[in-house]
């Protein structure tokens, strides 16, 4: 039967961070890099973490931020995984707070597709980042886009998997059938039924859990 697996990104298909890579472009990636482990650790919420990170950003020619995005990857074994899921018929998708350039981009470049992405964007004007940040999951969270994509596929929600490492992944895996923590945070860890600290754990755990038959395997 068909699974919906979500997947946060930052921290979890990637170990890149967006934010950061473009703080990285205009001198203020430390400062990225401090908020966002608050958040990333429950000290902050998540929409007043991200607005105050693309503030950091106004300005910044979108020529940088280009190249910020164009240095975000996928870790190594996500897209086998991803690939894996889709060729088994599960509907996967992405749900982050980061940006969707940067994920659309790390997809391309990993040669891979997912069913949906769910993702922020960072506003353009003039050529230039305005510093503001929109998008479904600045307020909003990730439990109930798995909610609406479960429903709309039809899948029921003991059958959804989500797998995510900060606190704005804590509300899908608190409603989640399965909740996977990739190398979650000590705040996110509790709410998570396995905990995973490689892509080819990951693999493993879903071979376990009939997910995906292990390679090589007959498949009937």
């Amino acid at each position: 039967m068909t699974r919906l697996v979500a997947f946060d990104f930052d921290g979890t298909l990637s170990d890149s961070e967006m934010t950061v890579l473009l703080g990285e472009r205009c001198g203020v990636a430390d400062e990225m890099a401090d908020i966002t482990a608050r958040a990333m650790n429950d000290e902050l919420s998540y929409a007043e973490s991200l607005r105050k990170r693309a503030a950091l950003l106004e300005h910044l020619e979108e020529e940088e931020a280009q190249v910020a995005w164009n240095a975000v990857e996928l870790r190594t074994g996500a897209a086998d995984v991803i690939e894996r899921l889709r060729e088994r018929g599960h509907y996967v998708a992405i749900f982050t707070g980061g940006f969707e350039r940067g994920v659309a981009a790390a997809l391309e470049r990993a040669g891979v597709e997912v069913d949906e992405i769910v993702a922020n964007r960072l506003p353009v004007e003039g050529g230039r980042l305005t510093g503001a940040v929109e998008g479904p999951l600045v307020e909003g969270t990730k439990d109930g886009q798995l909610e609406r994509v479960a429903d709309e596929q039809g899948v029921p929600m003991t059958r959804t998997v989500a797998v995510g490492d900060g606190a704005n992944d804590l509300p899908m895996l608190e409603v989640a059938g399965l909740a996977v923590g990739y190398e979650p945070k000590p705040a996110v860890e509790p709410a998570c039924d396995v905990v995973v600290e490689s892509m080819a754990e990951l693999a493993d755990l879903f071979e376990n859990e009939g997910i995906l038959v292990p390679d090589g395997a007959d498949e009937q």
